[in-house]
């Protein structure tokens, strides 16, 4: 059986255009969005709020009556010790107001003493690096937009969170999606196609079986329409119509995939740039400076998630980054760096959960039968890491909370 080639590198084929804005590296993602995110002065929360005009002459007028008391008992003669009437005070009220304004300009505030500065603790801020400075003298890297992409494949990851679909769909079961994304797994490997390529076909599946209730005897057609469509998104030469028909052993006609093809690419509006897990993947292991064999073992982890119904509705982004932790964490090279957290946007606190899980399907395999995945990086092309031995559960919390 050909053996898969190697991924490709990520392609920058359509930078955003007008998000380029500079980045901070020494800022986390949080306070980055908080410090473009100025508020409007006419918003509630925005600037001060606005005091009506009587109110700032009735305070006015009590911060100088007091004022005028304290005056008017000092320039009144040693003779009259009597209390000053109320006519008195309002009109010495109103000569010290009319002094105050000529001397005091309206606009200035005045100006408080100076204080001795205090002298603060410095605060040693994370060390970052930045990741794209070596590839910016190359043309096909576009590492200056880099970080826009990533950010941008962020944002759309909320317009394709999947819901729970499989209630609605009486013919098709979760084992049933399992197989035929384990078939979609060998078809990938015999026709040598990118990784991307099976990523995004099988979310293409998903997508779809989320608007379209499919019988059983159509799922197979799906599986290879989508990864057919996939093909022409992603590869440079994606194998013809009859290459599929094939490969399914002739049981649908031409005009059925066809068919098919229209009806995935109308019901997902012709919207298929999915944010897949494998591209985050890519980037965060360049991030964590990861050699191709650990980053070859997270790619089997998260390759392993593909068949699992449960693991489909988690976001690419926060899956790709678990996969590369317990990678990291399996090969003892340390734990998610300040770097890490800052273009993966998670915490290591907020992984931990997905760890965990990750770790108990490698050790219990709900789906023992279907292998092509374990088959595939069983071999020494992909530095046999199917044959790794997972973690004890309790070794893998004493190293997380390390």
């Amino acid at each position: 059986m050909p053996v898969a080639r190697n991924a490709k590198t990520l392609s920058t084929k359509q930078p955003r255009a007008g998000k380029g804005a500079p980045v901070t590296e020494n800022v986390p993602p949080e306070k980055e969005e908080s410090c473009q995110a100025k508020r409007s002065p006419s918003s509630p929360q925005g600037g001060p709020k606005k005091r009506s005009a009587f109110g700032d002459l009735t305070n006015a007028h009590k911060n100088q009556a007091v004022a005028g008391k304290k005056d008017g008992v000092k320039s009144a003669p040693r003779k009259a010790l009597r209390a000053p009437t109320a006519t008195g005070v309002a009109k010495n009220n109103e000569v010290n107001l009319k002094k105050s304004l000529r001397k005091t300009p309206p606009t200035e505030d005045p100006e408080e003493p100076e204080k001795d500065p205090v002298p603060e603790e410095p605060v040693q801020a994370p060390v970052l690096e930045d990741i794209d400075k070596e590839q910016l003298g190359d043309p096909y890297a576009n590492a200056q937009y880099a970080k826009d992409i990533f950010d941008y494949m962020r944002e759309r990851e909320e317009k394709f969170l999947l819901p729970d679909y499989m209630d609605k769909q009486v013919d098709i079961s979760g084992d049933m999606r399992a197989i035929l994304v384990d078939w979609m797994v060998e078809v990938q490997e015999n026709f040598e196609l990118n990784h991307e390529t099976l990523y995004l076909a099988v979310k293409l599946v998903d997508h779809y079986l989320v608007e379209v209730v499919s019988m059983k005897d159509k799922l197979q057609l799906i599986g290879s329409t989508a990864i057919l469509i996939a093909s022409k998104f992603e590869e440079r030469c994606p194998p013809c119509v009859d290459d599929f028909l094939y490969i399914c052993d002739d049981a649908y006609k031409r005009e059925e995939l066809v068919a098919m093809e229209r009806s995935i690419l109308r019901t997902l509006n012709f919207d298929i740039n999915i944010p897949i897990p494998y591209r985050f993947l890519r980037r965060f292991a360049k991030c964590a400076r990861a050699n191709m064999e650990t980053l070859t073992l997270a790619r089997f982890l998260c390759e392993m998630t593909l068949q699992e119904y449960d693991y489909a509705r988690e976001r690419p982004s926060k899956l790709a980054a678990s996969c590369l932790l317990l990678a990291l964490t399996m090969k003892n090279l340390g734990g998610w760096t300040p770097t890490l957290e800052y273009y993966s946007g998670y915490r290591a606190q907020d992984l931990h959960p997905l760890v965990k899980r990750l770790n108990f399907l490698l050790t219990y395999q709900p789906h023992d039968k279907l292998k092509a995945v374990r088959t595939k990086y069983s071999h020494r092309l992909f530095f046999e890491v199917a044959k790794m031995t997972p973690m004890d559960m309790l070794k893998l919390e004493e190293k997380l909370k390390s």
